[in-house]
């Protein structure tokens, strides 16, 4: 598993670099119009229900074929750009950092306070250690897209 991860993170490095501002920038432009099209995904399930549920799930290779198609980029540039983006919000948001994008929404780590929970087979008191989660809240933009 260690070589694995070193080796993704090598070649994620090296592909990083190649790719230029103006291919990140394009990238984004893209993954926002991607993502404000796509059916929008019931987080807590328990409380709502998805609208669409009878549409299937995007899947990450279709998901870069729209990326290639949008932005003229090979396939492999579009998964590695992809591979990059979704790096960098994982690293900076684990770090702690708020990640904003304008028109589309804001990364951030959330934390959770300790509190009593129960058992749901006895019903016993149990304690729920602190934690922190990565959350997402879309922009109003997003909001207004998903509503139309």
């Amino acid at each position: 598993v260690f070589c694995i991860n070193l080796a993704l993170t090598k070649l994620t490095m090296k592909l990083t670099m190649k790719l230029t501002m103006k291919l990140t920038i394009v990238l984004l432009i893209a993954l926002i119009t991607l993502t404000t099209s796509f059916t929008p995904m019931t987080v807590r399930r328990s409380f709502s229900t998805s609208l669409h549920s009878d549409l299937p799930a995007v899947k990450k290779a279709d998901f870069v074929n729209a990326v290639a198609s949008k932005t003229g980029l090979t396939k492999v540039d579009s998964e590695a750009a992809l591979a990059a983006v979704i790096d960098t919000i994982t690293e900076e948001v684990a770090k702690g950092r708020k990640i904003s994008m304008l028109g589309f929404g804001t990364f951030k780590l959330t934390e959770r306070k300790e509190r009593m929970g129960r058992n749901p087979k006895t019903g016993e008191q149990i304690l729920i250690k602190a934690s922190k989660t990565p959350t997402f809240s879309a922009s109003k933009t997003f909001k207004e897209k998903c509503n139309h």
